[in-house]
């Protein structure tokens, strides 16, 4: 998701629970795969193995 942050675009990265719960948040300036591994790593150390990992995807990248 990309947000407007104390006047700046930035985006949110989100890992949500099963019920809509937020389990973790992170912010970053950048969107690319080193990113998302950190992110991943870090939410697995703290709350475990998910059973299934579901990605938004972006409008603008969907091959028509």
């Amino acid at each position: 998701m990309y947000v407007k942050l104390n006047g700046e675009m930035v985006y949110l990265w989100r890992a949500v629970d099963h019920e809509g719960e937020v389990l973790e948040s992170y912010v970053t300036k950048t969107r690319n795969k080193a990113v998302a591994l950190t992110f991943m790593k870090k939410s697995i150390k703290r709350h475990g193995s998910p059973e299934a990992i579901t990605t938004d995807v972006c409008a603008a990248t969907v091959q028509r």
